[in-house]
């Protein structure tokens, strides 16, 4: 028997029976769209993270003091002029950061974040100018009061591009607006939207005091080795610190490639996992199939022996039962793509990251969904192949 003569078969039965067959695909619907819908978020998921991850600057090393009470300040402006004078090092930003209220008016007001730091911090951080400009040497070595809105502060104060040259208060104290930044995207604590830069002199001037720094942000240069950097920057400041050879650092590097590699790692798993769940689903979808294929072989047994007298040979039995079960599963995989696809879109739209297609996801559903149609179409199809045709005709 041809596979076309097969396949008119498994559609003329399935349309005789459609609410069977409905109710039969179902299971597959839902295992399949399942599988392919919670592995887009899981894809999508990665996508953010690491776009998120990315945007915090370009071969970014991040140095920070870890010691703690007096020790926690081991950071000062020395140090970062000293990273900045070794070999590979592109650029380097020192940060200090206070917290304080920034008022437009007496009622445009927001609480936020005064990050103090140099002019190099826009490409250190991979920040773009929306308006003006960032910061410049000439402001920041006289420690002038002028500041960079974070663009959620700018619209939490009512403010758009004729906000260059107006002045803004900064618990109280008078600050000339220079720019105002691209929004990056983000949210929580520590949004790089929802902060002001000023130079870092003013800050520590005025809010902080002493020459401590929270953080030294370094851009390795193009070429350089990133361990390598790594490796000068901690030889550097352990001789500035007086760090005996057993002692332990009071700082720490912070290595930027190093995260997304870990994050991809882990997101990788939780795709796998949330695919894993997803197939149990598209599992007991088989199941249904072949209980499905077992009662119809049940009910069709005179069928099949009246087949099988007019010379219809075990394979071609076989044939048209598995062929059936294929049938039920591609059409049920078919739709469950189609809904998880529409799904993914959905909740990409919500979430943020928008529609990722992964065309491998599509075959591997495909594939799985007719893999599951003949694991658990087979036994079914052998069963009704091996019935004694004398035995299938007395059946009532």
């Amino acid at each position: 028997m041809s596979t076309a003569e097969l396949l008119r078969l498994a559609f003329s039965r399935l349309r005789r029976a459609r609410a069977r067959a409905a109710l039969t695909m179902l299971g597959v619907v839902i295992g399949v769209g399942s599988v392919v819908a919670l592995v887009g978020v899981g894809k999508g998921t990665t996508s953010n993270i690491t776009a998120s991850l990315s945007s915090l600057g370009t071969n970014l090393l991040t140095v920070s003091p870890t010691g703690r009470g007096s020790s926690a300040a081991s950071l000062t402006l020395d140090d970062a002029a000293a990273i900045a004078r070794l070999d590979g090092v592109k650029a380097v930003a020192p940060e200090i950061q206070a917290s304080a209220t920034v008022a437009a008016s007496a009622t445009n007001t927001t609480d936020t974040s005064v990050v103090g730091t140099s002019s190099a911090y826009a490409y250190v951080r991979a920040y773009s100018v929306w308006q003006g400009t960032f910061l410049s040497d000439v402001e920041v070595d006289q420690a002038l009061r002028v500041v960079v809105l974070g663009a959620t502060v700018a619209t939490d104060l009512g403010l758009g591009a004729d906000a260059l040259g107006s002045t803004v208060s900064i618990d109280g104290l008078p600050f000339q607006v220079v720019g105002i930044l691209q929004a990056k995207g983000g949210s929580g604590f520590n949004d790089p939207d929802d902060q002001v830069y000023v130079p870092i002199g003013t800050v520590s001037k005025y809010y902080v005091g002493g020459s401590s720094v929270r953080t030294i942000g370094v851009s390795v240069g193009e070429g350089a080795s990133m361990p390598s950097v790594r490796d000068a920057i901690s030889e550097e400041l352990r001789v500035r610190h007086g760090i005996g050879a057993g002692d332990t650092d009071d700082f720490s590097i912070f290595d930027q490639a190093q995260l997304l590699s870990v994050t991809d790692s882990i997101s990788g798993t939780l795709t796998l996992l949330l695919g894993g769940i997803a197939s149990i689903a598209l599992i007991v979808g088989g199941i249904g199939i072949m209980n499905i294929m077992l009662v119809s072989v049940r009910e069709r047994t005179r069928e099949i022996g009246i087949r099988k007298a007019l010379g219809a040979r075990r394979s071609d039995i076989l044939s048209q039962f598995l062929v059936e079960a294929l049938t039920l599963s591609a059409v049920g995989g078919l739709i469950g793509i189609a809904l998880g696809l529409l799904a993914s879109a959905v909740i990409g739209q919500i979430a943020g990251w928008g529609f990722i297609f992964d065309p491998l996801t599509v075959v591997v559903a495909t594939i799985f969904s007719l893999a599951v149609g003949i694991v658990f179409g087979v036994w079914p199809a052998r069963q009704a192949a091996l019935l004694d045709p004398v035995v299938a005709l007395r059946f009532e």
